[in-house]
C-alpha cells in the first residue's frame, strides 16, 4: 500500500464518486480523514479504500 498523501493533497474516493473533491486534513498511520465538498469530513481507511490524489490545476 502507498500511503503518499499529505495534509492539503485533493484527492476524490472513487468507490464514492458522489462525494466530490476531498482535501486531505490529517493522516495517522492508515487512517485519513478527509474534508469532502459534498460528504463533509470522513474517516478513510486506507487499507480498505484506496483514495485517487488528483492535480490541483489552481
Amino acid at each position: 500500500m502507498q500511503y503518499d498523501l499529505e495534509p492539503g493533497n485533493f484527492v476524490v474516493n472513487p468507490s464514492q464518486k458522489s462525494w466530490g473533491v476531498g482535501q486531505v486534513q490529517s493522516i495517522i498511520k492508515n487512517k485519513v480523514t478527509v474534508n469532502f465538498e459534498n460528504a463533509g469530513k470522513q474517516v478513510i481507511n486506507l487499507d480498505n479504500i484506496n483514495l485517487e490524489k488528483i492535480k490541483n490545476e489552481q
